[in-house]
């Protein structure tokens, strides 16, 4: 089953990830699908917080791929497949096996070429100026 929250401001689609964050555990994986812009790295924050990370810490990894956050009830690696290109190099990063011991947040969760297990996905559209639809659902479910 899928939920749906229409979000107004960068602070109201953080707290949907904080919200998500409760109820996560240890292997969760947290696909993150929208444009550019979108507020799929808010989002993250709100999920950092809501582990007990600092969400001032978090920022887009874009280029470094992988930023690791610590000191939380779950450390939360935050993966960044925009500037990745091919199934391949995607593989060769490991995400599940890094993952195994926390919760992975990957934006631009759809360049991945193969299913994850323990997926939600996240689908965050852009509205008229901050008015964001995200969608939550378990991989089963969005499949």
């Amino acid at each position: 089953m899928a939920t749906t929250v229409i979000t107004r401001s960068e602070e109201e689609t953080a707290r949907v990830g904080r919200d998500l964050a409760r109820t996560l555990d240890v292997g969760s994986i947290v696909l993150l699908v929208g444009e550019l812009g979108a507020g799929k790295t808010a989002f993250v924050r709100g999920l950092a917080d809501g582990l007990g990370v600092a969400a001032g810490e978090v920022s887009s990894p874009t280029f470094t791929l992988i930023h690791e956050y610590r000191g939380g009830r779950l450390p939360l690696l935050h993966v960044d497949l925009y500037r990745v290109d091919g199934a391949r190099e995607i593989d060769e990063l490991g995400l599940e096996e890094l993952g195994a011991a926390g919760v992975l947040a990957i934006e631009w969760a759809d360049k991945l070429a193969r299913p994850m297990s323990n997926g939600v996905v996240v689908r965050i559209d852009q509205g008229a100026g901050d008015e964001r639809t995200i969608t939550i659902a378990d991989r089963a479910a969005s499949a």
